[in-house]
């Protein structure tokens, strides 16, 4: 935790970035993540049209429900984590840029933005099927409550806590169109909670001393980087089974998965040999977020040629 003789609220305004309001509004939604979970969102939503022999145009409302709702959430979610936030952000190098820090954005105008956001992205994803507006429901409470107001700043678990959220996307895609999850649904939902811990292990490890700096928990901070490396390892390991239950994709994605969770594998074992793991961090970040891109997209393409 935080102690209150280290909250900061706001920063001088000679350390105030420039910036546009377009782009510190996306700041405050965290435009990357929304843009990123859209790619799972709209893959979950898509096998799901494919396995139900659904033709892809004539689903448009529940494309665009889909895809506008589970944004608005996200992007809801993003900005509430902003606000609760906002007293350790200036703190790290990577926030401290933040409208929630540099006061282009008051405390009201965020929960505004956010609980509305929240609330509308709801109501689209409930006029899909009401579990798609459940499991959004879900990924916010899990994200806002449970990992930002409660684990992220106690338990070294955060990570792991964080990845309910981030793994609910692909679902809520699945689920607009077809509320009885299939595994390959599931099977979406265990990469991507499988696939978080080495990645935002990664980034911790670059980030360390901002995490202890901001009293944050994270397994680096706490553990080091011998014990974060073992994790990382053995959640990247925990990802070559699951192409195997993905069979029903043909066997050119189970090949293509399992060669690139083999090389992910690799590089984490590299890490037992190189000096340098700031520089093996970075090596690991960028493969994690090559990996999601390319086995996401993958599997649309699969079902197309």
């Amino acid at each position: 935790m935080v102690s209150d003789s280290r909250v900061v609220t706001s920063v001088k305004e000679s350390e105030i970035p420039k910036s546009t309001v377009l782009k510190d509004f996306f700041a405050l939604v965290k435009i990357g993540i929304v843009n990123s979970n859209l790619i799972t969102t709209f893959t979950g939503m898509w096998l799901a049209f494919t396995f139900n022999e659904m033709h892809f145009l004539n689903q448009l409302d529940i494309i665009f429900l889909t895809l506008v709702g589970s944004s608005l959430i996200i992007a809801g979610s993003a900005s509430l984590n902003n606000y609760i936030d906002r007293d350790i952000d200036p703190l790290m190098e990577r926030t401290k840029s933040r409208p929630t820090v540099t006061g282009k954005y008051s405390d009201s105008k965020v929960l505004i933005i956010g609980i509305s956001t929240v609330v509308l992205g709801t109501i689209m994803l409930f006029l899909t099927t009401f579990m798609a507006g459940i499991i959004g429901l879900i990924g916010v409470f899990s994200y806002v409550v449970v990992y930002s107001m409660w684990s992220k700043r106690v338990h070294v678990s955060n990570t792991v806590v964080g990845s309910v959220s981030g793994a609910v996307p692909p679902l809520i895609g699945w689920a607009a169109v077809d509320p009885n999850l299939d595994i390959m649904a599931w099977m979406l939902f265990a990469i991507m909670f499988i696939w978080q811990p080495p990645h935002f292990y990664a980034l911790a490890m670059k980030r360390c001393e901002e995490y202890r700096s901001a009293g944050i928990p994270m397994l680096p901070v706490v553990k080091g980087f011998a014990v974060t490396k073992r994790h990382m390892v053995l959640w990247v390991t925990a990802l070559l089974p699951l192409p195997f239950f993905m069979t029903s994709l043909g066997t050119t994605f189970v090949v293509l998965a399992t060669v690139l969770n083999i090389g992910w594998l690799a590089l984490g074992l590299y890490g037992y040999k190189i000096k340098d793991d700031l520089k093996w961090a970075r090596l690991m970040f960028v493969y994690s977020l090559q990996y999601l891109t390319i086995l996401f997209v993958a599997m649309v393409i699969v079902t197309v040629i």
